[in-house]
């Protein structure tokens, strides 16, 4: 297996170092309530002796319909991230959709953001990813749905300048508005790809456009996507929760109850130091 370490502060990100969560919200809605989130995330990781970096985006571009709700906008969203960095001193994930984010965020707000995060659907974007990979930036690439895991060579050949690159598994198309998860390409590219692979558990259980305006999600199933990629050697995963993803603005049928995170975070932590023994 090829081995890859990222140093992100005082977190190793490696196929072969201990546990590291990647998680928050979906789209930022409010700084209070996103303070909320970061803190039962840091709470939980620090009790069970677990890395985090706190997510969330600012603006959801890849809507079902023109009534998706997309956040609060860049700027708030940057000056939140700023207070949620100063009050819990944890590292941040945001997504990029397009060119002039990537310049904006290190002209105004480089200190607001550790990771630049490439949606699946624009994992193919050469100037997007070659621009965020001219950053000093760790570049977290999501496999695109309609990619066979080999396929993710090419795209890792236009990351060559970056300081680090993640790769994050979150499912492949099947049919209409279904995912599904192909453990053994996950282990495919564990073996054959110099960098860290991610789970992202949540997002493997959405059902894209399944309600028509808006995606669906079978969020019960999403506990069992960790599990499963623990079991196959993954150590780094990525999770979204909400305290009432019934009513959350973006992705919430396939989030974590917030009051069950910890549960959840306690089982996927007990399977992967057995995997480790």
């Amino acid at each position: 297996m090829t081995i890859s370490a990222c140093q992100i502060g005082d977190l190793n990100v490696a196929n072969d170092a201990p546990f590291v969560l990647f998680g928050g919200m979906n789209v930022l809605e409010s700084r209070d309530l996103a303070m909320r989130i970061a803190e039962e995330y840091q709470r939980v990781t620090e009790k069970l002796g677990i890395g985090y970096v706190f997510k969330a985006s600012f603006d959801k571009a890849n809507r079902s319909s023109m009534q998706g709700k997309r956040g609060v906008g860049f700027a708030q969203t940057m000056r939140d991230f700023r207070e949620i960095k100063k009050e819990l001193g944890v590292k941040i994930l945001t997504d990029v959709h397009t060119e002039k984010q990537i310049k904006d965020i290190e002209s105004a707000f480089s200190d607001c953001v550790d990771v630049l995060q490439i949606p699946a659907f624009l994992c193919r974007q050469t100037d997007l990813v070659l621009a965020a990979c001219e950053t000093n930036k760790i570049v977290n690439i999501k496999k695109g749905q309609f990619l066979a895991p080999w396929d993710m060579k090419g795209i890792l050949e236009k990351t060559k300048e970056a300081r680090e690159v993640w790769i994050t598994e979150r499912g492949t198309s099947f049919g209409y508005n279904t995912l599904v998860t192909d453990y053994t390409g996950v282990r495919y590219i564990l073996d054959n790809f110099d960098a860290p692979v991610v789970m992202d558990c949540t997002h493997a259980v959405q059902k894209p456009g399944g309600l028509g305006g808006s995606s669906g999600g079978n969020r019960e199933y999403a506990p069992f996507m960790a599990f499963a990629a623990a079991a196959v050697g993954v150590t780094d995963f990525f999770m979204e929760v909400h305290p009432d993803p019934d009513n959350a603005p973006s992705d919430g049928p396939n989030m974590i109850y917030l009051d069950q995170f910890e549960s959840v975070v306690k089982k996927l932590k007990a399977i992967i130091d057995a995997a480790n023994a």
